[in-house]
């Protein structure tokens, strides 16, 4: 298993404006990597809960294919939650696991449109956003070379298709869904304000952009955004684990 001793941190509630139900009586602890967006997510929705969880920080450098991870994450996928030996995998699964369990603050709103509004922005994001970033991604980290170029065009135009979308949903809303943080601002969030970084401007869509500086001045935000330092060491981990692989070609 990874060395929680070296690996994990013990994380308080980070602040507190509402009352929680119940307290978890066991340490959550959360399998992640901070570049990680999925993980991100979850990490977030754990300190706007407010909740007390201990971080278990994973390379991704052979120590998902533990065999003692490997009972927890059978497909060495992170992130994973542990709340008292019972193992939750899949970001999403997550997101609504933690709403069910700690509905204080609520993270989903109740009325149809708005509920829809929430779930529509979650799945875009995973099934449309996140696939298309990854020729960003790749340039971003230096493994792309002149082949990518036409995927990186391609890629530019589908978020543009996904931006307009996620504008017209929010609209003059302060978050999607209503005027209170949702678990769609926490899917879209962990991923959309770094565009940026991958080389895309969000100047031309000034709802979004917005709807960025209101999530990136939460704590929240602030505490889970990766450091350059972070970006810089996993870009030096992952061309290391390549340059291996290469070499056992």
């Amino acid at each position: 298993m990874v060395d929680s001793g070296k690996n994990s941190k013990l994380l308080p509630r980070p602040y507190s404006l509402f009352p929680v139900p119940f307290l978890n009586t066991t340490m959550l602890k959360l399998y992640h990597m901070p570049l990680s967006a999925n993980s991100s997510r979850v990490w977030i929705a754990l300190i706007e809960k407010q909740l007390d969880y201990e971080l278990v920080e994973m390379k991704l450098d052979g120590d998902q294919l533990d065999s003692e991870f490997t009972k927890i994450s059978p497909f060495h996928h992170i992130p994973v939650l542990v709340d008292d030996n019972f193992n939750v995998i899949e970001s999403l699964a997550i997101l609504d696991y933690l709403e069910a369990k700690y509905p204080t603050p609520p993270l989903l709103p109740t009325d149809p449109k708005s509920l829809a509004i929430v779930r529509m922005v979650e799945m875009v994001t995973v099934n449309e956003f996140m696939p298309t970033i990854s020729p960003l991604f790749s340039k971003m980290m230096g493994f792309s070379n002149s082949d990518d170029s036409q995927k990186i065009e391609l890629a530019k135009q589908k978020v543009a298709i996904v931006i307009q979308f996620l504008e017209k949903l929010l609209d003059n809303s302060s978050y999607f869904g209503g005027e209170q943080l949702t678990l769609a601002d926490i899917v879209a969030g962990s991923a959309i304000p770094f565009l940026p970084m991958l080389g895309i401007s969000l100047d031309s869509y000034p709802i979004i952009g917005s709807w960025c500086d209101r999530l990136m001045a939460r704590p929240s935000w602030q505490a889970t955004r990766p450091t350059p330092e972070a970006i810089e060491a996993s870009k030096f981990r992952i061309q290391a684990l390549m340059a291996r692989h290469q070499s056992r070609v």
